[in-house]
């Protein structure tokens, strides 16, 4: 028997995709939303395609307890997939779970890298401390749990080839930066098989209590192999610079927000 699913951060980057596959794979899905989000067409306009997979909108927020505890009441699996501000929020999601008294599995939002292994410097720093923080609550209110360590999503990091414009659409062609030799080794995965892994962990008693590491061997690759394939690719051999991690962290240092933290993303992950 499947689960019954609701994701909380349905209309986020990665929390869209686990509504459409989840829904597409046969559970019964529900979708937190705010009411507020609706005034934004491109929001709504996702919201109506949810309901026409059959998922079923549930309207609340993550600082309104009584929506959260009627929310989670329909379903026996909570997803979330809350933005970086909204990480220690989740303490709600908690309470809510612990007062409803009904669910099986709580997947916190997590989905990059092992943060309680995971060497960083600020102001990546801090998100994973509050994620570890999230995750000693979890394990606190004994609420039956996974942690889905997915490394990076290909959709930021592929199209950029590591450079520091993660929404980069296609890589660049001409010149490119390589951090410290090249040579780290990053995990990155396609977004649908973040989902579609994240969906088969719900149901399987394997990853109960434990973190699910997504891990394919052929996906942990350096910021020199992804170069490489993309210079054979077009036949082309970029200009690379060479920033050494002293350079990088004093850029990151220099950096205002939301710039410092991704860079701190990238020195946290390919060097």
């Amino acid at each position: 028997m499947t689960s019954t699913i609701l994701v909380i951060g349905a209309t986020g980057y990665i929390g869209k995709l686990i509504v459409e596959g989840s829904a597409k794979s046969g559970h019964s899905t529900f979708a937190l939303v705010r009411e507020a989000s609706l005034s934004d067409p491109v929001k709504a306009k996702l919201v109506d395609s949810f309901k026409d997979l059959g998922v079923s909108i549930l309207y609340g927020s993550l600082n309104d307890k009584d929506s959260l505890v009627k929310a989670i009441k329909h379903v026996d699996v909570v997803i979330s997939a809350v933005g970086r501000l909204q990480i220690l929020d989740q303490t709600n999601i908690i309470d809510a779970i612990k007062e409803s008294g009904n669910v099986k599995r709580f997947l916190p939002s997590e989905f990059g890298n092992d943060v309680d292994r995971t060497v960083a410097i600020e102001p990546a720093l801090s998100e994973f401390i509050m994620k570890a923080q999230i995750r000693r609550a979890i394990e606190a209110a004994k609420i039956p749990y996974t942690y889905v360590v997915t490394g990076c999503f290909a959709g930021f990091f592929v199209p950029s080839l590591g450079q520091c414009h993660l929404r980069l659409k296609s890589p660049p062609r001409d010149k490119i930066s390589i951090y410290d030799n090249g040579n780290g080794k990053a995990i990155i995965n396609t977004e649908e098989d973040i989902v579609a892994y994240t969906l088969k962990a719900v149901d399987d008693s394997r990853t109960l209590n434990k973190i699910l590491y997504i891990h394919p061997p052929k996906n942990i690759v350096s910021q020199n192999d992804m170069v490489g394939l993309w210079e054979r690719k077009i036949g082309k051999t970029l200009d690379k610079t060479y920033v050494s991690e002293e350079e990088l962290l004093k850029t990151i240092e220099e950096s205002q927000p939301p710039m410092d933290f991704v860079m701190g993303l990238i020195h946290t992950v390919l060097v």
